[in-house]
């Protein structure tokens, strides 16, 4: 299919995500990596997931899947958070088991976030990276990796899936949840045919849609993927998106809700009516509207849909959603006519690399 020249990486590696998928899960499968973690030591009964950026979201998605797959209370944390505010994080009396999110393993906040508690505060960490040799590595206990997940990309997009759906594996076997675990480990199969397809469906619908506003709705697991794809949409064409949990649209924000307005829905399964009430709503104020959903009736197919296949039963994994996401932020952003430099970092001159470290001078840079 002919695609604009601009991010190139990026859509190559959101195309790829399936056959990524499967090799991290071969990976975490043949070094016995998940497994490690419950063997290395028995965590108190409530954890906490910790990133930036991207990295912060794959935490919403993560937390509210590790509780719905292991019964334990799981919270999600900017980085920065726990730096500014340790005293309403850590709290002696409720011990939580801390997981650290980084993909290059060198972002700032979650390097001292991870110097904290080892060093200062005597907590053992997890974290997951797709590197190695990296300082994160260095100073937490245990970091578990899903290494074909690294990009070339400035922005987050097969490391994101991976991550999120390495930690959900994570929590399946915390929860001796077999069938969620089968479930996803099905999944790259399902995804893969549906690829090419939602390239060619995103792309045509790119090239005859403009747009002022994009907002993404999601509740549940579906909010840390609907935050990502507003700033998908941010960070990849420079346009203006906001998220909110679906039910909460109703209370204040659908009054942004126009003819330019493209409204992005995550329908759950769980919450399917309700969601589906302000969708109808939401095409009723005149919005566009957009439907990713696992199964969809016919009146969500009139928001153009794409139904994916989640696979694992019960709770469904949010991976096979991410192409729908983050697509039209890369075509857009073609559209809009801001093409790469030489080494396809268009990104740079919007003040965004792949990582920001701040130095010992207190000087924050981009990497």
């Amino acid at each position: 299919m002919e695609l604009p020249t601009g991010g190139a990486h990026t859509r190559r590696e959101i195309l790829s995500q399936p056959r990524c998928w499967a090799d991290c899960f071969q990976a975490l499968d043949s070094q016995g990596q998940l497994r490690q973690v419950g063997k290395r030591w028995t965590p108190p009964p409530e954890w906490a997931f910790i990133g930036c950026g991207s990295s912060y979201y794959v935490a919403l998605g993560a937390a509210a899947t590790w509780t719905a797959l292991t019964g334990q209370p799981a919270q999600a944390l900017p980085a920065s958070e726990l730096l500014l505010f340790p005293q309403l994080v850590l709290n002696e009396k409720r011990p939580c088991q801390p997981v650290l999110i980084s993909r290059s393993g060198h972002t700032s906040e979650v390097l001292k976030v991870a110097e904290i508690l080892e060093a200062q505060h005597n907590i053992r960490t997890l974290a997951i990276s797709c590197a190695t040799h990296q300082p994160l590595e260095e100073i937490s206990t245990l970091t578990p990796y899903v290494l074909p997940a690294d990009e070339e990309s400035n922005v987050m997009t097969r490391s994101f899936t991976s991550m999120l759906l390495g930690l959900q594996a994570l929590g399946a076997e915390q929860g001796k949840r077999e069938e969620f675990t089968e479930g996803l480990r099905r999944l790259p199969g399902q995804v893969e045919p549906l690829m090419e397809e939602l390239s060619r469906r995103v792309q045509q619908f790119v090239e005859t849609h403009a747009f002022a506003d994009y907002v993404y709705l999601g509740q549940g697991p579906f909010f840390g993927i609907a935050n990502e794809g507003m700033l998908k949409v941010k960070e990849m064409s420079c346009s203006y998106g906001q998220c909110f949990h679906t039910l909460e649209f109703r209370h204040g924000p659908k009054g942004i809700v126009g003819p330019e307005t493209l409204v992005t829905f995550f329908l759950s399964e769980s919450g399917y009516e309700e969601e589906r009430e302000v969708l109808e709503e939401v095409k009723g104020l005149g919005a566009t509207t957009m439907v990713v959903a696992n199964h969809a009736d016919s009146a969500a197919r009139r928001g153009f849909p794409r139904r994916t296949q989640a696979g694992p039963s019960g709770i469904r994994t949010p991976g096979g959603v991410h192409h729908p996401r983050a697509a039209p932020g890369s075509v857009y952003r073609s559209e809009k006519g801001l093409q790469p430099r030489p080494a396809e970092q268009p990104l740079a001159r919007r003040h965004l690399g792949r990582s920001r470290r701040v130095g010992r001078d207190g000087e924050s840079r981009l990497t």
